[in-house]
């Protein structure tokens, strides 16, 4: 591939920044997001499904400025453990807005939840339903279906079938069971029931198909407890584009299929990586290029697997430019490899890039705002980057660098 790089890729409001400014000011590795990306993705999906009809999913990408901007585009907010609630209450985000998820949710988290005042849990498992009315949880409570769905993408975030840890089956009896369960407990509050079939996904009809099921299923449950079901919670999933070839299905699309098996029923969705990834480009600095006679060519960057886990974890695809030539021609096939003790530290594997590129270079991996920082770690004990966010070409740090000292605040 000679072609230059697809910059319709790039966020709008980082398709003209220098971003070698950026990396200069704030050094490499760097996460730098679209802010007005963000907000209008929150605006599209509030068009499509309504006021109080959309929750951010926290997991995607999270710290205090990102609470913050959800809060002000009206979104509710999920988060999935103790440590995401209390971000979002650190960040003074509204708590009847916040849906509480997770498979195994701890005593002391649904504690937390109840003290703090908290709108909706997904419940996820009988247990969890004991220690609901054991703890006296005060807010809606929802029941997490999985209806067996295949949802064609990567196996490890497949999240519908079956055979997942996840959720309560439609097919054996245990959804129903679980809602009439709710429904008729004094201790709690039935708020509707909950189905997410996985994430990065393409198929507008496995959607339909998953909500033509929880659609049939509510139905039935309507029937056999005679009570309304108040909400249906589609969950979220759509998938982002990451590379030149992919597909790029609109909300307007998504709302469509996931109307076809609902109906007129109030429909909430929990967009994650659809409103985060394209808003963002990791910045990394090329430290060697290593030619390999007979094989591969390694660009070595700064950065790698602790900043960006997804291709080893799912062997996920990502483009990459150099920052000062993005409309130079990419003759050299190459593997842009991070600086970590695994062979499997390979951020692009088959990378495109111009013939000269060299050490010092700023190498560009766009389409990272989604599922990079929020999984990134210290292996190596290598800092974990900072994130900016950009608005009107101004740049602001909403999560400051790792320093060398950080990496012990810990140790006893």
């Amino acid at each position: 591939m000679t072609d230059p790089f697809d910059q319709t890729l790039l966020p709008v409001g980082l398709r003209d920044l220098d971003l070698a400014v950026i990396a200069a000011e704030f050094g490499t590795p760097l996460f730098v997001y679209d802010e007005d990306h963000l907000r209008a993705r929150c605006r599209e999906y509030v068009t499509q499904f309504g006021e109080g009809r959309v929750a951010y999913a926290g997991k995607a990408f999270l710290c205090t400025a990102m609470v913050r901007l959800i809060a002000e585009e009206g979104l509710h907010l999920d988060v999935a453990t103790g440590g995401e609630l209390h971000v979002a209450l650190r960040a003074g985000f509204p708590v009847e807005r916040l849906v509480f998820h997770g498979n195994n949710k701890s005593d002391a988290e649904l504690e937390a939840a109840r003290d703090s005042g908290v709108g909706r849990v997904v419940a996820d498992s009988f247990d969890e339903l004991d220690r609901l009315e054991r703890v006296g949880f005060a807010g809606e409570v929802l029941v997490r279906v999985t209806p067996g769905v295949e949802a064609h993408t990567h196996e490890f975030i497949q999240t519908g079938t079956d055979d997942s840890k996840f959720g309560f089956t439609v097919s054996t009896g245990a959804a129903a069971e679980a809602v009439a369960r709710v429904v008729a407990s004094p201790a709690l509050r039935f708020g509707g029931i909950h189905a997410h079939i996985g994430s990065q996904v393409f198929r507008l009809d496995s959607y339909a198909k998953a909500a033509g099921v929880v659609g049939a299923f509510a139905d039935e449950c309507e029937r056999a407890t005679g009570v309304d079901i108040p909400l249906v919670n589609l969950g979220g999933g759509l998938g982002a584009r990451y590379l030149h070839s992919d597909s790029d299905p609109s909300v307007t699309e998504y709302a469509a299929a996931l109307r076809t098996g609902v109906g007129d029923r109030p429909i909430m969705v929990e967009p994650g990586r659809s409103i985060a990834a394209a808003a963002a480009v990791t910045l990394y600095r090329v430290g060697t290029v290593k030619a390999i006679p007979g094989g591969r060519t390694y660009v070595a960057v700064d950065g790698g697997m602790s900043d960006n886990p997804r291709p080893v974890l799912y062997g996920a695809g990502y483009e990459a430019y150099l920052a000062d030539r993005p409309d130079a021609p990419r003759a050299l096939a190459a593997a842009v490899a991070g600086k970590h003790c695994e062979q499997g530290d390979v951020i692009v594997p088959d990378a495109h890039l111009p013939a000269d590129v060299t050490v010092g270079d700023l190498l560009v991996t766009p389409v990272t705002g989604a599922y990079g920082y929020s999984m990134a770690s210290n292996y190596n004990k290598v800092p974990r980057p900072a994130v900016v966010f950009v608005r009107d070409g101004q740049a602001r740090v909403v999560i400051r660098r790792e320093s060398l000292d950080d990496l012990l605040r810990l140790d006893a």
